[in-house]
């Protein structure tokens, strides 16, 4: 059994807007050549998705995509670039998809396309049309179900679906009926909360009936594609709203629990009463620019799991310190298995799970910032030491002006304390004073257990005293490899 689609157009097939914004002006420019060889040649080739969304509203910015659609089949769109490109690449064929490269530009055309999709998979079935209007209707959004047909007398936009109107009202609809285009393709659920998030948009109310009813499909959307939209949500400038439209349709349930478990859970360290509002705060607290040399994305996904471990260990009252240990390690687990079944690749995964196991070290060095207090929080953190402090200087969400001031002192005397010792020794890579061989010949022993056990001997003096000189360092190597001997 297939779906077919039955696109209920809105106006003639060419529903045009005569005023082109200025704008487009370049982007036409460029795209002029290869607009000549479609109309010599009586096809017709529309520029289409988010570029034309992204110029219209006003929101390009850096590098734009050139992708087009038009009613040439693949071998004639092949045969049109291949006398004109540097060279065309045919690996999205099936697909109707032919690329080219022209000097640094990258193109890719597709041939319009009107598919049948199965209920059990999101493989459809490629059939091609010949029309504009078939072709924008499969599309996830209105707003970017529009064309810029290229090979009129005047640059023409198609906007069948009036997705500039929803753009300008913020209006967040599909093309067809939600019910459609969802059970199509489950991930545009996800991408929905993007787009609410990246636009400050506000979804139909068919909409949020149509996800509620279809969440269960996103079942059978690969991980892979899940995690690369959860990864483009996490880095929108304020990502809130799209997290909250996940929770609140049910949607997060079923690829990310741990969000929805944070939702009304008390916090039992910083007293906020909702973790998750909290984890929310933090999340947009971590700025792209927030530090000259750290990994956007990375922080803030891990702000986003930071707090996970507080529900999963409600109650637990022993010590501050015991506390926050229980919490980091629960949540580090937690995130781990996440972010595994999400098939994120395995150095974001060591970052991520690092940076939530290690969120509230900072707060554990309650009594100033000493020499071995430095050496030790830098050690923990390793090559994420920017990415920690930064989460750190977000994970503090406070109303109390008093307490987030001394808070920020606190991370300022971390900072100023780490950059002062590191003129003195080397921070980056703090390593015992004596290397495995060395040990190894002045204690006289192979290779095994007892040259690690040394090792973790020497870092402890190396944090805690720093560099003592390599007389006094042997000489406490032997006193201590004495002290085992007697042991043994």
């Amino acid at each position: 059994m297939s779906i077919k689609r039955t696109p209920q157009v809105l106006g003639p097939p060419h529903s045009l807007t005569p005023v082109v914004p200025e704008r487009f002006t370049p982007v036409l420019a460029e795209l002029s050549d290869v607009s000549a060889l479609f109309r010599a040649a009586g096809k017709r080739l529309y520029l289409v998705g988010g570029t034309v969304r992204d110029l219209l509203g006003g929101h390009a910015s850096g590098e734009i995509d050139f992708d087009a659609t038009t009613n040439a089949r693949p071998d004639e769109t092949k045969r049109l670039l291949s006398g004109w490109a540097d060279a065309v690449w045919t690996q999205g064929e099936k697909f109707g998809t032919i690329g080219a490269r022209k000097g640094d530009r990258v193109y890719e055309i597709t041939t319009h396309r009107a598919e049948a999709y199965h209920p059990d998979t999101r493989k459809p079935d490629v059939e091609y049309a010949d029309e504009i209007n078939i072709d924008l209707s499969r599309r996830d959004f209105t707003i970017n179900a529009m064309a810029l047909e290229l090979t009129s007398d005047t640059p023409t936009l198609v906007d069948p679906f009036n997705g500039a109107i929803d753009l300008m009202t913020r209006t967040l609809r599909t093309p067809l009926d939600p019910d459609i285009s969802f059970s199509d393709d489950p991930l545009r659920m996800i991408r929905a909360a993007r787009f609410i998030a990246r636009f400050d948009m506000t979804p139909v109310p068919e909409l949020v009936a149509a996800v509620q009813q279809f969440k269960d499909r996103l079942e059978i959307v690969s991980a892979e594609r899940v995690r690369d939209e959860l990864n483009k949500l996490i880095v929108v400038d304020s990502p809130t709203a799209g997290l909250w439209f996940l929770v609140e349709t049910g949607l997060a349930e079923k690829f990310l629990p741990e969000l929805p478990a944070m939702r009304l859970e008390n916090d039992p360290i910083h007293r906020h009463k909702d973790v998750l509002t909290h984890t929310l705060a933090v999340i947009e607290n971590v700025r792209p620019d927030a530090h000259d040399d750290f990994d956007f994305r990375i922080t803030r996904l891990s702000a986003l799991f930071h707090d996970v471990g507080k529900p999963a260990t409600r109650g637990f009252q022993e010590g501050k310190g015991t506390t926050f240990h229980m919490h980091d390690v629960k949540g580090a687990k937690m995130t781990k298995k996440r972010l595994i079944a999400l098939r994120f690749p395995n150095e974001d995964v060591e970052a991520i799970t690092e940076l939530v196991r290690l969120h509230l070290r900072f707060h554990t060095y309650e009594m100033g910032w000493t020499d071995s207090a430095v050496r030790r929080y830098v050690n923990d953190a390793g090559p994420l030491l920017t990415e920690l402090n930064v989460l750190t200087r977000c994970d503090c969400t406070t109303r109390n002006e008093r307490k987030a001031a001394r808070l920020a002192r606190r991370m300022d005397e971390l900072e100023e304390r780490i950059t002062e010792l590191a003129t003195k020794e080397e921070l980056k890579a703090i390593r015992p004073e004596l290397d495995g061989v060395e040990v190894m010949r002045q204690l006289d022993v192979p290779a095994g257990p007892i040259v690690g056990r040394a090792l973790k001997f020497l870092l402890e003096i190396r944090l805690e005293e720093g560099l003592i000189g390599e007389d006094e360092i042997r000489r406490r190597l032997d006193s201590w490899w004495a002290t085992q001997s007697q042991l043994s």
